[in-house]
C-alpha cells in the first residue's frame, strides 16, 4: 500500500503541476474564473486537512495511554528505559534546534506571500509569556480539550490516564487493552485518510501554481535541498555521537544497517524496514533483550528526521504567510513539538498530523499544510531514513552501555550465505515481543 500511494501522490503532483499551468496561462491573474477554478481545486486539501484534524485527538490520547500502561515496571526495564529515555530527549533537542536554526538561516517560505483565509491567531502575534504557555497544558476539561484539539491538554491528561492504568494493574487491564483497540482503530482511521492524500496534493498543488505560477516550484526545488542538507548535517551529528560510545565499531553498524535504510527511504516506511532492524541489529551484536525493548520505544520517541522537520515546516509555513515568530515564540514551539512528536509511531505521514496540531496550538494557519502536501513524499523518504540510523544509533548505544554489547557476526549483505536469523541472540534474557509496542 505504501508503494502505490506513493506513486499515486506522484501522479496527483504532477497532474496538479499540469493543471496549475494550464489554469495560469489561460486566464488572466485578475479574471474571477481562475479564483474560482483556484478555490474549488484547493477545496480537496481543505478536506483533507479537516479529515487530519479529526483524527488527533483520539490518536494521541490512545497511542500516549496504550504505550505507558503497556511498559511495565520491571527494574531492568526502568533502568534501561530511562537511559533510552534520556537519550532520545537529547537526540530529539538536538534534531528540532537543528531544524529552527537552519529555517532561521535559510528563511526558504519568505516571498511566497500567502494570505492565511482566516485570523492567524492571538499566541503567533502576541507578546509570549511563559505563565500563558504552561497555563495552556493544564486542562480544565478533557472533553473541552479534545473538541479544541488542544494537544498539549490532550497529552497531559493521557500521561495522566497511561501512568494510573499501569500502577492499577491487573484491575485496569480492560482498560489498557480499549486504549489498545482504539489506538489500532485510529490507525485504521488514518490509513483511510491518506489513501485521500493524492488528491489533496493535486488540488494544493494546481490551486497553487493556478494563482501563483510555476515560479514556486523553484521555491520547492530550494526547500527540498535546504532540508536534505540538514539531514546529512543530522547523520553527522548522530553517528558522531554513536561514535563516541562505540568507536569504531560505528563503521560496522552502518554497514549493517544499509538494507533497512535503503527499504525504509524506498517506502517511506520505518515500519516496513523494522524486522530487517531487528536481523541486522542482532548480527552486530545487540542482544533481543536490549532491541526488543529500545527500539519499539523508540519508533515512538526517537524519531530524529521528522522532528527536525517537524520544526523546519513549521517556521516554514510561518515565513510564507509573513508571520514573524520572536525566539520565545520559537523556543516554545520547539518544545511543543518536542511533547506532541511522541507517542504516533506507526501512523502514515505522521508528522503532517503533528504540523497540522501545533499549528493550530499556535494560532497559525493550517491551511499551510497545504504548501508541504506536494513535496511531502520526497521530504519524507529522507526523514524516514534519518528515523531508522537514529534508532540503530540509540539501540547500539544503549546496548554499549549497559555493557552488553556482544561479537558481530559476519554481515550478512556481503555473505549471501549467512543465516536470515540469529534465534539464540533472540531467545536471551526477557522474552519481549519485538513488535508489541512497534
Amino acid at each position: 500500500m505504501a508503494r502505490r500511494l506513493t506513486l499515486y501522490i506522484i501522479v496527483g503532483m504532477i497532474l496538479g503541476l499540469i493543471v496549475g499551468f494550464t489554469l495560469n496561462t489561460t486566464f488572466d491573474a485578475a479574471d474571477p474564473r481562475l479564483a474560482l477554478a483556484a478555490d474549488y481545486l484547493k477545496l480537496l486539501a481543505d478536506v483533507f486537512l479537516k479529515l487530519i484534524k479529526m483524527i488527533i485527538a483520539p490518536l494521541v490520547f490512545a497511542t500516549i495511554v496504550a504505550g505507558i500502561a503497556g511498559m511495565g515496571d520491571a527494574a531492568e526495564l526502568g533502568r534501561i528505559g530511562g537511559r533510552a529515555l534520556g537519550w532520545f530527549i537529547s537526540a530529539s533537542l538536538i534534531s528540532l534546534s537543528l531544524g529552527l536554526l537552519l529555517v532561521n538561516t535559510f528563511r526558504p517560505g519568505v516571498g511566497l506571500e500567502m494570505t492565511a483565509a482566516g485570523d492567524v491567531g492571538e499566541l503567533a502575534t502576541s507578546t509570549f509569556t511563559v505563565r500563558h504557555f504552561i497555563l495552556e497544558i493544564v486542562p480544565t476539561s478533557v472533553f473541552d480539550a479534545m473538541a479544541q484539539n488542544q494537544i498539549l491538554q490532550i497529552l497531559l491528561f493521557s500521561l495522566f490516564t497511561g501512568v494510573a492504568l499501569s500502577a492499577l494493574g491487573e484491575k485496569g487491564a480492560m482498560l489498557a487493552r480499549g486504549a489498545e483497540a482504539l489506538a489500532d482503530l485510529m490507525l485504521r482511521m488514518t490509513d483511510y485518510v491518506m489513501r485521500f492524500a493524492p488528491f489533496a496534493v493535486f488540488g494544493a498543488l494546481a490551486s497553487v501554481i493556478a494563482t501563483k505560477g510555476l515560479g514556486i516550484v523553484v521555491t520547492y526545488g530550494v526547500l527540498v535541498s535546504e532540508f536534505y542538507f540538514g539531514l546529512l548535517l543530522l547523520w553527522v551529528i548522530l553517528l558522531t555521537l554513536g561514535a563516541v560510545f562505540l568507536r569504531g565499531r560505528i563503521w560496522a553498524l552502518i554497514r549493517y544497517i544499509r538494507e533497512p535504510l535503503l527499504l525504509a527511504f524506498s517506502t517511506a516506511s520505518s515500519e516496513a524496514a523494522l524486522p530487517k532492524l531487528f536481523e541486522q541489529l542482532d548480527r552486530f551484536g545487540v542482544p533481543r533483550r536490549i532491541s526488543g525493548f529500545v527500539l519499539p520505544l523508540g519508533y515512538s520517541f526517537n524519531l530524529d528526521g521528522s522532528m527536525m522537520y517537524m520544526s523546519f515546516a513549521t517556521i516554514f509555513i510561518a515565513q510564507a504567510y509573513g508571520i514573524e515568530l520572536s525566539a520565545g515564540q520559537q523556543i516554545a514551539m520547539l518544545l511543543t513539538l518536542m511533547v506532541t512528536s511522541k507517542g504516533i509511531a506507526g501512523v502514515p505521514r505522521a508528522s503532517l498530523v503533528v504540523i497540522a496540531a501545533t499549528l493550530t496550538q499556535f494560532g497559525l494557519p493550517i491551511e499551510g499544510i497545504a504548501l508541504l502536501l506536494g513535496i511531502d513524499t520526497f521530504l519524507d523518504m529522507g526523514r524516514t531514513a534519518t528515523n531508522v540510523v537514529g534508532n540503530a544509533v540509540a539501540t547500539s548505544v544503549i546496548t554499549k552501555w549497559e555493557g552488553m554489547l556482544e561479537k558481530p557476526e559476519p554481515d550478512a549483505i556481503d555473505l549471501p550465505g549467512a543465516p536470515s536469523h540469529t534465534p539464540e541472540r533472540g531467545r536471551k534474557g526477557l522474552d519481549l515481543d519485538p513488535t508489541a509496542n512497534a
